[in-house]
């Protein structure tokens, strides 16, 4: 088999408030901008990775929520707790220092962490959990 990651979702609240931190603050690039129905779909993607994708979806479209699960997604997203990824870089302190100077909600300093990693954690706008890692 040969199988790759292609794309990965993470929930967001506020579109406007989602590009403008994986385009603004990242530096990813915007691959697709969907609306439909009053919400949207944002595709983001590092720059020389066409093939890696994360979007940015809208989780109250999810079909089949009833209304508590919706309430139940919002306060886990509120919390931090709902939705997370890993990403990696080959320079953690210059990454950090550059998140440190946006407005990204910092959770942990870089880390020499007991398994082995050196990594750093911050939220998105949407609480989303973003843990940054050093590539060595």
């Amino acid at each position: 088999m040969d199988i790759t990651i292609n794309a990965s979702f993470l929930p967001q609240d506020d579109p406007e408030a989602a590009l403008a931190f994986y385009r603004d603050t990242l530096g990813f690039e915007v691959r697709n901008d969907v609306g439909y129905n009053g919400m949207r779909w944002i595709t983001v993607g590092p720059a020389g990775q066409p093939g890696t994708s994360i979007v940015l979806y809208p989780p109250a479209a999810t079909p089949g929520l009833t209304d508590d699960e919706r309430r139940t997604i919002t306060e886990m997203m509120a919390k931090g707790s709902y939705g997370s990824i890993l990403l990696a870089t080959k320079d953690l302190d210059g990454s950090f220092e550059q998140l440190q100077a946006s407005d990204a909600e910092v959770v942990q300093e870089p880390t020499d962490q007991p398994y082995g990693v050196r990594d750093c954690a911050f939220r998105d706008p949407a609480g989303n959990m973003v843990r940054l890692q050093e590539l060595r």
